[in-house]
């Protein structure tokens, strides 16, 4: 037992000498980078600090998109914004340019919402119907990601090497659904029934929204390695 103690002891601290020596002889790295991708624009800094590993920090933000839902008796159009820092370890498995990457996302993908009714003049909420002319228009706003959330992704990227260069990468961040919805004349506030309607229209909304427990992002961008 003592001498198989020894032996473990002998090749662990072989390793660490062995890691220690590879992270001496590599040149570390730095890499400034301008992005475009599906959480907006912006850029980053990455620190290739060994050949197999290196940290990165990002910031993208300005891409906005519109799209529509409906629900029975109303149509909701959706103004969603986009942006997103993230920092995140990079595995560089062969040392080259292909990495797989994991860390934490700060995503703020949210959206404004405004409810028209189909018929122009009434509201179903909740198979109810309420006239516009009382409830004013239904309003709200709808969040598919936000707060901190893990990120799993892979790319390319030549950071081991000094120069310009492209890079891309592909990955998916986890989605925190919610809705909340309230009318202009605040009618809610006096009426259960209404209240309760809203409730269940808004969780109606959710499940067309929460169609996937994550959000695809995907970038490419230009760097330059120091």
């Amino acid at each position: 037992m003592k001498k198989t103690t020894l032996g473990l002891v002998a090749s662990a601290l072989v390793l660490i000498s062995a890691a220690n020596a590879s992270a001496d002889e590599f040149e570390r790295h730095i890499s400034v980078g301008a992005i475009a991708g599906t959480t907006g624009f912006g850029g980053d800094v990455s620190y290739r600090f060994h050949n197999n590993l290196a940290v990165t920090a990002r910031y993208t933000n300005g891409l906005d998109w519109d799209t529509d839902l409906e629900e029975d008796g109303v149509d909701y159009e959706a103004d969603f914004g986009m942006k997103a820092s993230s920092l995140k370890l990079d595995y560089y498995p062969f040392g080259g340019r292909f990495f797989i990457t994991a860390g934490a996302m700060m995503p703020d993908i949210d959206a404004s919402v405004t409810g028209t009714p189909q018929s122009g003049m009434t509201y179903e909420l909740n198979g109810t119907n309420y006239p516009a002319a009382t409830i004013g228009s239904v309003v709200g706003t709808a969040t598919v990601s936000d707060g901190t959330q893990p990120y799993v992704g892979w790319g390319w990227r030549s950071s081991n090497e000094r120069g310009l260069g492209f890079f891309s990468e592909f990955g998916v961040v986890a989605t925190d659904i919610d809705v909340s919805l309230h009318t202009t004349n605040g009618l809610e506030n006096s009426s259960p029934m209404l209240r309760d309607d809203l409730r269940a229209e808004e969780e109606s909304l959710k499940d067309d929204i929460d169609k996937l427990p994550v959000f695809p992002v995907a970038l490419i961008g230009i760097s330059y390695t120091f």
